[in-house]
């Protein structure tokens, strides 16, 4: 039997945007503590954003997030000694963790002198339904799609 389930702990809002999602995605682009740092690759890259589109980094940024987002995924389960992959629907709060890494994730593996310019690009590409975030949730998608047949083992 597990154990009970960590109690999420609340975050504060940034200070620029007074939004507890952006803190959420700065602590994902953090790295060894240097919250300050993330915060200034954040910002930056929102306003590369903003020149680069000549709209508003933020909103800009959460279009992205949202172009990102997997609504369905597949998840291993053992049957009868085979593994099935299931398609399965994304928590809500799951939907938003996946988006992040993702972005995060694909940002940090693009050219670029800073990860700033890096995340600028990939948050852009994204908002335009571009991008290896983006394809990467498309691949989610049709993952769940070829694995559909396999629906009725749902848990």
């Amino acid at each position: 039997m597990r154990k009970a389930q960590a109690k999420k702990l609340p975050l504060a809002p940034d200070p620029k945007f007074n939004d507890k999602l952006v803190t959420r995605f700065v602590n994902n682009v953090m790295w060894q503590g240097k919250k300050s740092v993330a915060f200034t690759i954040f910002y930056d890259a929102l306003d590369k954003v903003a020149k680069q589109t000549s709209e508003d980094g933020y909103e800009v940024w959460k279009r992205a997030l949202a172009n990102v987002s997997p609504s369905v995924e597949v998840r291993s389960r053992r049957i009868g000694g085979a593994t099935f992959q299931i398609p399965s629907e994304v928590r809500p709060d799951r939907k938003i963790s996946l988006s992040m890494k993702w972005l995060i994730r694909y940002s940090r593996e693009r050219n670029g002198r800073s990860m700033a310019d890096k995340l600028a690009n990939e948050i852009v590409a994204a908002s335009k339904g571009e991008g290896a975030a983006f394809k990467k949730k498309e691949d989610t998608h049709r993952m769940a799609e070829a694995n559909k047949a396999f629906a009725h083992f749902r848990i």
